[in-house]
């Protein structure tokens, strides 16, 4: 399993501003397995973090001859494009990120409702299937009893 604080993925990519602009601005990407921190390029400047529990999808994918475009839809269905140079693949790298991440999540979510339910869940099901055989109409326990042929 992989750390938090290990880097998956360092380089290059670019974002687009918020201002009324748009422009793009250069980032020093830094992907660990739990956020994408991306550093400008100033620097005294503090990282933005996007840490994966507030994304939920790497979207629109769109590739150019040069870049390849792509926006990361947040929690809150904030869109923040970016844009990478084609070979790297930094869309590919987030997704893959992102998708372990939200399987790891999940995993411990199961397993921590497992462990709330404990051992009574478990022999839930048990008791359902006494308490259906129970409620089941009983057979009699002898032979059936015979239709007596008839005589004409």
């Amino acid at each position: 399993m992989k750390s938090p604080d290990e880097v998956l993925r360092e380089g290059e990519l670019e974002k687009r501003s918020d201002s009324l602009f748009q422009l793009w601005k250069k980032k020093r990407g830094v992907l660990t397995s739990d956020r994408l921190s991306l550093f400008p390029a100033s620097p005294r400047a503090r990282p933005k973090e996007l840490r994966f529990h507030s994304i939920l999808k790497v979207d629109c994918v769109e590739r150019t001859g040069k870049y390849v475009y792509f926006t990361i839809v947040t929690t809150d269905h904030k869109e923040i494009d970016f844009r990478c140079a084609g070979e790297s693949c930094w869309n590919a790298a987030i997704a893959l990120a992102l998708i372990d991440f939200q399987n790891r999540r999940a995993l411990q979510d199961f397993r921590s409702r497992q462990e709330r339910t404990g051992p009574a869940a478990l022999a839930a099901p048990a008791e359902a299937a006494e308490a259906a055989v129970a409620a089941a109409p009983s057979e009699p326990s002898g032979p059936s009893p015979q239709p007596k042929p008839r005589t004409p």
